[in-house]
This record gives structure tokens, sequence and C-alpha cells, in this order.
């Protein structure tokens, strides 16, 4: 196998010229491509035209030759020698003022009886014929071009058989006699006048072709240069991404053009990268404060669970010091520290009661936000928010007959959710319980419900923001309020505005973390709004079932949504 100098396959390359070819053209940049299919295309249509051209002249010009040649056989024919006109070929009757000619005839055997023609004229030697009787007779009356006995020069020349020519000739007893045969007359022209015009023609098509492909090769250059700009873009739109500004995008053009498109749709690629990547990043973000939040979740549950199991077994220690139950008064048990009466046993054992109940509830809470975490079906029957509202608000002025409680309904709608009653019911009772545990005595609870909107996640990036119809529940108190750190994780879990860890009155930290873990089970969000010294408002926005209309209510008048006013919409 024969290698070159730079480690080419040549002997394949040879043996497979169309692999070499494809794999050349792979190597080829896009704009030679283009710029070399061009001028080869175009100078296969200047090949051709100028093919075309000459031959369409040249044959012009033969015609008009040929025509001349015609109309010298005729003449030259009315000039033979025959038996009714003996003296004719040393006459001529006839004068031609073209290019050179000669008229000359031959007898049946090839052989010259005379000629005769305007030999003044003659700008070079005369036609090499052939005398041979096959090729007259293969010619006859068809003209055909044969060259100069001496130099470059074309003659045209047509044959044609004469009948009763009168041919002289001496016996070998030296006598002349004449004889009646039939002659080949051939007349010929000097055509070096068509050879000059069609040479220089085709130099002319030469030097205008080339002077074309490079004007044309300078332009296509140009053209092609500038329309290949935006692939330029494209390319170093795509160097800066990978360098890591994702933010970079391929100038908009034209749609309707090819190149627009692809900017489009390479956009929107880049769109959905950029969006991906920050999800990712965000995901990993909150892959390590959700890491976080476990940690304080674990150390935080372990602490609320810790404190009412140390209580159980401080107490159990306690009994076990003092030595059981007494069985009479002042006795002394094995602690030596004196028995219990039942009056402490009683208290002991209510303070066990109720530690293990609150441990009871930490444990359900805890477990219901477990489930939660699995994303486990709920239930989705209608619920008729209004009837949970009212018996919240009943229930409130129960407990706590001292507080104010006021319900306000928008009319002429009906506030209807799927969802599972018991858990809706635990959410409107955690956020009631939250404003009477978290506000002094005395302090009014409103609890408003109306209808608003609930925005969805858009389909794509920059697709506009679907929203469907919803209920939306308030719960309003005028406490203290919240700081803008504690409105940010009110929501969390184990979280406590009261940093002092008061559970008597603050509770364990769940009950609001459970409130929006529910209602982002069922589809909604639960959001707050307040500020130091201005109390606090509690809102759950859920889709309203797609069946939902108007409210059946005599009389009622729709009005106003309450919920789009702007102190209901932050």
């Amino acid at each position: 196998m024969a290698w070159n100098g730079t480690g080419t396959d040549t002997e394949g390359a040879f043996r497979h010229p169309l692999s070499a070819l494809t794999r050349l053209s792979e190597r080829t940049p896009l704009r030679v491509k283009l710029i070399a299919a061009l001028l080869t295309l175009v100078a296969l249509a200047l090949a051709v035209i100028s093919f075309t051209s000459t031959a369409v002249f040249q044959r012009y010009l033969l015609n008009q030759a040929d025509s001349q040649l015609r109309g010298l056989m005729t003449n030259a024919y009315s000039s033979l020698p025959s038996s009714q006109n003996p003296s004719a070929l040393t006459n001529p009757s006839h004068d031609y003022s073209g290019p050179g000619y000669v008229v000359e005839a031959l007898d049946p055997n090839g052989n010259p009886i005379n000629h005769f023609g305007n030999l003044g004229r003659l700008t070079g030697s005369p036609p090499d014929l052939p005398t041979s009787t096959a090729w007259l007779n293969a010619h006859s009356g068809q003209p055909v071009t044969v060259p100069a006995q001496v130099g470059g020069d074309s003659w045209r020349v047509i044959t044609e058989s004469v009948p009763n020519v009168q041919v002289t000739y001496t016996t070998p007893s030296g006598q002349q006699q004449n004889e009646i045969v039939t002659a080949t007359l051939v007349v010929g022209q000097q055509i070096g006048n068509i050879d000059g015009p069609i040479g220089y023609l085709s130099w002319l098509d030469l030097v205008v072709s080339l002077a074309i492909m490079l004007g044309l090769g300078v332009v296509s250059v140009a053209v092609v240069r500038t329309n290949l700009r935006p692939l330029d873009d494209i390319e170093e739109t795509a160097e800066e991404i990978a360098a890591g500004h994702l933010d970079r995008r391929v100038p908009d053009r034209d749609p309707r053009t090819e190149v627009g498109r692809l900017g489009r749709s390479i956009n929107t690629m880049l769109a959905q990268i950029e969006s991906a990547f920050h999800d990712r990043e965000e995901s990993e973000g909150a892959a390590v404060q959700s890491e976080e939040r476990m940690r304080r979740f674990i150390a935080d549950a372990s602490h609320e669970l810790r404190t009412p199991l140390t209580a159980i077994r401080g107490f159990a220690e306690y009994y076990r010091q003092r030595g059981g139950v007494a069985t009479g008064a002042g006795g002394a048990g094995p602690g030596g520290g004196g028995s219990l009466n039942p009056e402490d046993l009683d208290r002991i054992m209510q303070r066990v009661e109720s530690e293990a109940a609150r441990m009871g509830v930490l444990v359900e809470d805890l477990l219901l936000l477990a489930r939660l975490d699995q994303q486990r079906p709920i239930e989705h029957r209608p619920v008729d928010l209004l009837v949970l509202a009212a018996d919240a608000a009943q229930d409130t002025r129960m407990i706590a007959p001292d507080r104010p409680v006021q319900l306000t309904i928008q009319p002429g709608r009906a506030f209807i959710v799927l969802g599972d009653e018991a858990r809706l019911r635990q959410v409107i009772g955690n956020l009631m319980a939250n404003a009477l545990t978290h506000t002094p005595d005395g302090t009014a609870v409103d609890i408003r419900l109306g209808t608003g909107l609930l925005s969805g996640t858009p389909p794509f990036p920059g697709a506009p923001v679907p929203s469907v119809p919803a209920a939306v529940l308030e719960i309003a108190d005028q406490g203290q309020g919240l700081t803008p750190e504690q409105t940010r994780r009110v929501f969390e879990r184990f979280y406590r505005a009261d940093q002092a860890r008061n559970r008597k009155s603050g509770g364990s930290g769940l009950g609001l973390a459970i409130v929006s873990a529910l209602v982002a089970a069922h589809g909604g969000v639960a959001t707050v709004d307040s500020a130091p010294g201005q109390g606090a408002t509690f809102r759950v926005t859920l889709p309203l079932a797609p069946d939902t209309g108007e409210a059946d209510e005599p009389g009622a008048e729709p009005q106003d949504d309450w919920a789009s006013h702007p102190s209901a919409s932050r």
C-alpha cells in the first residue's frame, strides 16, 4: 500500500474516489462548498452556451458556403464538354467574385479531365481531394470538408456525377480519339474565412467566460459571507453559552426565512436549557435547604418528644422513690422518703396523662406531615367551605365567648371545592387556634369567604400563566402582627415566633406547617399578610369544583369579588 508524506492513503483514494470525495466534502467549510458549486454550475452553463453558439454559427456559415457551392456546381455543369458542346470546357461561360474556388472534372477512373476556377483568389494550396472512385461515389451530392494540400486551410467540396461528357484521349498508335463518358464534377471553395471567425468567436467566449467567472467569484464570496453571517452569530452564541453565559440568545430574524426559523428554534431550546439549569440550581439549593430543614426538624422533633418523655419519666421516678401509695398516714416506704397519698398520686397521674396526650398529638401531627410528604392520595369529594366556616365561627364563640367573631360571606356564589372534609376542617381549626393563641383575650377575629383566581404553573417558559376560579378563605386577627422574617418562616415546621418555646401558649410549631401541607395537597396555596402592630391575615386559596355555579339564595345579587380588593391580593 502506498502512503504519501502526510500519511494519506493515496492508493485507497484512487481505488475509492467516491469515499475520498465524501470525506473531502465533510472537511470542507460550507461557504467554500457553496461558492465552488456555484462557480462549477456557471462554468458548465457558459461552456454549454459557448459550444452551442459556436456550433450554430459554424453551421450557419457552412450553410452559406454550401449554397454557393451548389451555385458553382450549376454553372460548372453547363461548362463541361459534351457531344453537343465539345469546346465548352476551354471557354467557361461564368465568373465568380467570391473566395477562391476550383472546378475539376474527373473521368470514370478518377483521372483529371481539366479544371478551371478563380485561382488568382486562392490564399493557400488547392484541396487535397481523394480521387478514388469509392470515395467519390460515397460523397456524391453531399458537401464535405477536406484539408488543403499544404497548410492548415480547409475546403468545402461537393461532387456530382455528370453523364455524356466528351473525353479526348490519345491512342497507343498516337491518334486522338473522342469518347462520351460519365464523369465526376468536383467543385471546391476555400473556407478559411469560416474557420477564422469560428476560432475568434471561441477565443472571445473563453475570455468573456473567465471574466464572468472572476466577477461572479468575487460577488458570490461577498453574498455567501453576508448570508452566512447569521450562522456565525449562532456559532458565537454557542461559544458564549458554553463559557457559562446562559442568558445569551441568537439575534431575531424574519421567521419566514430558514435562518429565522432556525434562530427561533434555537432560542426556544436555549430558554428551556436555561430554565432547566436554573431549576437544577434551585433544586440543588432546595435540596440543601431541605437537608438543613430536616436536620432542624429532627432536632426539634427530638426536643419536643423528649420534653413530655422527660416529664413522664420524672413522675415515674418520683413515684418509685416515694415507695408507692401510702397505706396509712405517715407510713414510710422502701425508699425512706415516705409513701404518696392518694391526692399526690392523682396529681401525678394527671400530669402523666397530660404529657402523654401532648406527646400523642405531636406524634399524630408528625405522622400526618410524613404522609403528606409522601404525597399519599386524599379524598376528593365536594365540600362546602361555607358550612366549614360557619361551624368554625360557632365553635369559636362557644370556646371563647369573650371573642368577637364575625363571618363575612360574598353573596351570589357557591363555595364548593373537591377535597377531604375532615382535613379541611383541620385547616380552619388550626388557623382559628393560631388566632386565639397569639392574640390577647377579647381581640376580634374575622372570617371572610369569597372567590378569586388561583395562578397555576405555565406549560413552558414564557407561556402565559394560567388561572382557575378559586375559593378564598381569610382569617384575620388584630394582634401584634409578625415581622418580615416571621412572615417568611411562619409555615415552617417547628417554627414559633415565641423563641422562648412556651408550649403552653405557643404549641409545638406544627399547626401552620400542617395547614400549608394540607392546602397544597388540595391543589391550593396558603399565604399570610402581616406587619408589626397591624395584626395578621392568613389566606387559604383552593380551586373551586368544576361544576360550581351561583348559590341558590333567593334575592341574592352578585357583588364585586372582595378577594380582588388590593388589601386581599397581597
